[in-house]
């Protein structure tokens, strides 16, 4: 019953995490109007990931409560996408990257082999994006319009997603894509910190 109970609140508490995550990111965006720090590269390959690990799970038959997060994830990251687009000046790119993703999540299910093989490139694609966010981190040295809170939450939901995986479907793949993304989520959540605190101190000093 205990554990039950925890898998539940790991469920729940992740879900209603998913719901708000990118919301503190869009109101930094729409605030500032700026994408100073944000990658674009980091946005399209998360995106990539998501569509890939929900499509398998729904593929496969998972329980819901184990992926349910994911298309709110995906509707908060294309309002995130055609945010970045609007204040880049490439809004008319959104029509071909709309086209871009429909075409390749209806392509994932045409072939068994075709998932799996996604399947086993999300991890990579997944932590190809943190390495683009924080490249992009590294080369702009302003954490200005990232949010701190969306990192922190995207941690959260990945540790807890490790704990839900390992009691429920046992699935590996599954377990190293989750372990990979907290370690790597905790990697931008601490240079991000790092870089808003810098920019606190030099703006003191000025």
């Amino acid at each position: 019953m205990p554990s039950d109970m925890l898998l539940h609140a790991a469920n729940f508490s992740t879900l209603f995490m998913c719901m708000v995550l990118k919301f503190p990111q869009i109101f930094v965006l729409m605030r500032a109007k700026s994408t100073e720090g944000v990658s674009l590269n980091s946005l399209l390959l998360e995106l990539i990931g998501y569509i890939v690990f929900v499509t398998y799970q729904m593929y496969y038959d998972y329980p819901p409560p184990t992926y349910l997060e994911y298309p709110i994830l995906i509707a908060q990251d294309a309002i995130l996408l055609l945010l970045i687009l609007h204040y880049n000046g490439s809004l008319r790119h959104s029509l071909i990257y709309t086209l871009l993703f429909v075409g390749g999540w209806r392509l994932l299910t045409v072939e068994k082999w075709i998932i799996d093989l996604a399947m086993s490139l999300c991890t990579f694609i997944s932590a190809a994006s943190k390495f683009a966010q924080l490249q992009c981190l590294w080369r702009s040295k302003d954490a200005g319009q990232v949010s701190a809170l969306s990192w922190a939450m995207a941690t959260y939901t990945c540790m807890a997603r490790i704990y839900t995986t390992t009691v429920t479907t046992g699935d590996m793949q599954v377990l190293v894509r989750f372990i990979a993304m907290t370690l790597l989520n905790m990697w931008v959540l601490l240079t991000v910190l790092y870089y808003q605190r810098h920019s606190s101190r030099s703006k003191k000093e000025d």
